[in-house]
């Protein structure tokens, strides 16, 4: 994730950086610029076509597709927005409910070697977690280190939480939980079962592909009918006046494209490895021996 000042008007506006969209679009923009310029020239200097009826009507049904396109791209970048915001608040639980978790197991249990355990086995869930999101490797031997057994290719963060379940469990048989600690302690796993299953169901449901091939098509279309419109009235200037406003949409369809998935890799992506990190030293310091 991309760490700024909101304040630094000028750095946003003069610094382009790996999620810039200019940069993705740059060979696009030149297509644009290219195909803009032999319109113009055809129409105005080959051709000689003189000003029209047809010519006004492309303006002034652009201005009205324009409207249309808005709309579609404002509800398209909420949603993503949505999804992005709902990833992050998700994470924000998972963070509480590990601390939640680790000061109750400071509270109720004495022993120092289970503490450990808790201490380890709750930053792993969150590293584990963030690998099945991003659909990367997990560590088998620290897995295997905490007694987590199983096919490695199941589901990960679920086999850490049926090990957490079975060593609470096991510390209420002992006796050294009450009936209350342990429904306490229920309650937090599961958060955790639900947290995974928000993230799941935020990654595997994307926008549908229908309305998001619809969209792109519809600023394709827009943009390429704009020059033989705007020719007339603008002339050669019509070539930026183009190049801006694909840039414009296209940028916006880009970073919807981006944040809708909010656990990649991507520069605007959630910072999961900084949580991670985080919920580990939060939890390491609470069970500290």
């Amino acid at each position: 994730m991309v760490s700024y000042n909101p304040n630094a008007w000028f750095t946003f506006i003069f610094n382009f950086h790996k999620a810039d969209t200019f940069r993705q679009l740059l060979p696009a923009i030149a297509g644009i610029g290219v195909y803009c310029a032999a319109v113009i020239y055809f129409e105005i200097d080959f051709w000689k076509i003189t000003e029209a009826g047809h010519a006004k009507n492309l303006t002034v049904m652009h201005s009205l597709l324009g409207f249309v396109i808005s709309m579609l791209l404002v509800f398209r970048t909420n949603t993503a927005y949505e999804r992005w915001w709902e990833g992050r608040k998700q994470w924000g639980d998972l963070v509480n409910s590990s601390r939640t978790f680790a000061i109750k197991i400071a509270a109720f249990v004495t022993e120092g070697r289970e503490k450990k355990f808790f201490s380890e086995i709750l930053g792993l869930y969150a590293r584990t977690l963030r690998n099945h999101l991003q659909g990367q490797p997990h560590d088998l031997q620290e897995l295997a280190a905490l007694g987590i057994q199983g096919e490695f290719t199941k589901h990960i963060p679920n086999l850490i939480t049926k090990t957490i379940t079975a060593r609470v469990a096991k510390l209420h048989k002992t006796k050294k939980l009450t009936d209350t600690q342990f429904l306490a302690l229920n309650s937090e796993l599961r958060n955790f079962t639900d947290i995974c299953g928000a993230c799941e169901r935020i990654k595997n449901t994307p926008i549908p592909y229908s309305y998001s091939a619809f969209i792109k098509k519809f600023i394709f279309f827009y943009t390429m009918t704009m020059p033989f419109g705007h020719a007339f009235t603008l002339g050669y200037l019509a070539i930026p006046v183009v190049i801006f406003i694909f840039y414009v949409l296209a940028s916006l369809e880009l970073i919807a494209e981006e944040i809708e998935d909010p656990f990649g890799s991507d520069a605007n992506d959630l910072p999961l490895t900084q949580i991670s990190t985080t919920i580990r030293n939060n939890v390491a310091e609470t069970l500290e021996a």
